[in-house]
């Protein structure tokens, strides 16, 4: 099943209804499906192997996403914030291609590598422009590949993350009812294009009949004035955004966003008092933690608005913990905790969280990283609670193993964030001649605040956890290092406490 099935439905249903707004131009259903035919043409004439994107947010990410899907060839949307020389490999790795976006760049890095390369601008025109053959066209049924995205490449090579038609469909077929949006329902979607958040976004909300409206660049002030321009209804932001959005708003501003029903968040890890802050700033607004990965076609766990609120509410320590967990995986989804050797946990005890479902694609282009059973290794550490309740606590990668113990850096942050000067904190693993590994702490102060002693959080840590989680090295940043979707870039951090 071809997910570009999911614009040619919500365009049969409502060919009038706005389906997208972008830099103040309006598209229908009719319109988008329509562009999707004609760039159907352009990627079959062009004779390319993938169809990318270098480019931030606009209507040519929604027409080259189900144009591919037509033509059965990998939509492959790429990081315009790359460097030149990590972009000229993915480049390569593509080619030949059909790439819109910034031209002069595309030209400069390829070489004589085949691309067929446009401007956004020229993109845009010649898909509108160019009819579809015939009438009885036959497009690609589906079976194959629908989206490749690169990961991050931390510590290696990126891998090209393959989700096929299959995964999507069930994904979006499993979450989201067909047609159950208003026409007045509109959808903020702020998110590079590059991420499986921004794809999800999309997809998700052509599937509802909800109208899209684009910010192709983050800022705070933009996006609160756009959500009420166009009376946003729902949005989907990094807890970043998040507290930009919630700095940025004066006394009295939230009101204006009282059409604001629904805000999802995820990508990298939520403030316990952001997001009560949050809350409180917007309480006519429902909040929502989508947990997922690449590789597992978004989200596989939520923690809903009702979940929100009653632990935001609670007294008891338990049901308020829940306000720092994923929530619950969805019904469609399969997952457990293991240890090392690769034995399922009881509750409460942490480990590495395995997903399995039909929207796991757990493949790359290299290899598929499923096990025998179709379980998905995630790399996130974690454990249940006795209700189902999902906490995550990190990469599995980002342990520290300090005498041979495992050490999770979340809980020492979660116990750093507490004392009322630390704005921000990361914990990680440094080099230790005893110990194999030490602990390590970057602590960002919030401002207006004096600056607390190390002596200070190494007794706080000390009188919650344990004294092997007291750290062995303190430094102080102005801010920690995030990447654009939210996620604490620790790398970096341990360079910085390295030097």
């Amino acid at each position: 099943m071809n997910i570009a099935l999911l614009l040619e439905m919500a365009a049969e249903a409502a060919p009038d209804r706005i389906g997208l707004v972008c830099d103040g131009k309006r598209w229908t259903y009719a319109d988008l499906l329509a562009a999707a035919r004609g760039a159907f043409e352009l990627i079959e004439e062009s004779g390319c192997s993938h169809v990318a994107l270098l480019d931030e947010s606009s209507e040519a990410a929604v027409i080259a996403l189900f144009g591919a899907a037509l033509a059965g060839v990998p939509y492959c949307p790429l990081n315009y914030r790359l460097p030149d020389q990590d972009l000229r490999a993915l480049l390569g790795r593509i080619a030949p291609a059909l790439i819109v976006g910034d031209e002069e760049r595309i030209s400069r890095l390829s070489g004589d590598t085949g691309h067929a390369i446009f401007s956004r601008e020229e993109f845009t025109q010649k898909v509108q422009e160019t009819a579809p053959a015939a009438s009885d066209r036959e497009y690609d049924p589906g079976e194959g590949i629908a989206v490749q995205l690169f990961t991050s490449g931390t510590t290696a090579a990126p891998k090209a993350a393959i989700l096929r038609h299959s995964n999507l469909m069930s994904y979006i077929l499993g979450a989201v009812e067909f047609a159950s949006a208003e026409e007045t329902d509109a959808a903020l979607v702020s998110v590079p294009p590059y991420h499986i958040a921004g794809i999800s976004a999309l997809m998700s909300s052509i599937y509802a009949q909800r109208r899209i409206v684009m910010l192709p660049n983050f800022a705070p002030k933009a996006w609160v004035k756009l959500a009420v321009s166009e009376k946003v209804t729902n949005a989907f932001v990094v807890p970043t955004m998040l507290s930009r959005i919630v700095e940025s708003l004066a006394p009295g501003e939230h009101t204006e966003l009282s059409s604001l029903r629904a805000v999802a968040y995820g990508g990298g890890k939520m403030p316990l008092e952001l997001i009560r802050k949050a809350l409180d700033l917007m309480p006519h607004t429902g909040f929502t933690n989508a947990y997922g990965l690449t590789e597992t076609s978004s989200t596989v766990a939520l923690l809903g608005p009702d979940d929100h609120r009653e632990a935001h509410a609670a007294d008891d320590p338990k049901v308020s913990a829940r306000l720092t967990s994923v929530g619950k995986p969805l019904p469609t989804i399969e997952l457990e905790i293991r240890d090392e050797e690769g034995r399922v946990l009881p509750t409460g005890q942490p480990g590495e969280i395995y997903v399995r479902g039909d929207q796991v694609s757990g493949e790359y282009k290299e290899r598929s990283a499923l096990d025998a059973q179709g379980w998905f290794p995630t790399r996130d550490a974690g454990y249940l609670d006795e209700e189902g309740y999902l906490f995550l606590s990190g990469r599995a990668d980002d342990v520290i193993v300090r005498g041979g113990e495992n050490i999770s850096p979340g809980e020492i942050e979660d116990v750093l964030l507490t004392y009322p000067a630390v704005a921000d904190a990361c914990a990680v693993a440094v080099p230790s001649a005893e110990w194999g590994e030490g602990i390590g702490i970057a602590v960002v102060v919030r401002e207006g605040h004096p600056a607390p002693g190390e002596d200070d959080l190494k007794k706080l840590i000390r009188s919650r956890l344990r004294s092997s989680r007291v750290p062995d090295k303190v430094l102080f940043l102005k801010e920690l290092p995030y990447n654009e979707m939210g996620k604490l870039l620790r790398r970096e951090v341990k360079t910085l406490l390295a030097g």
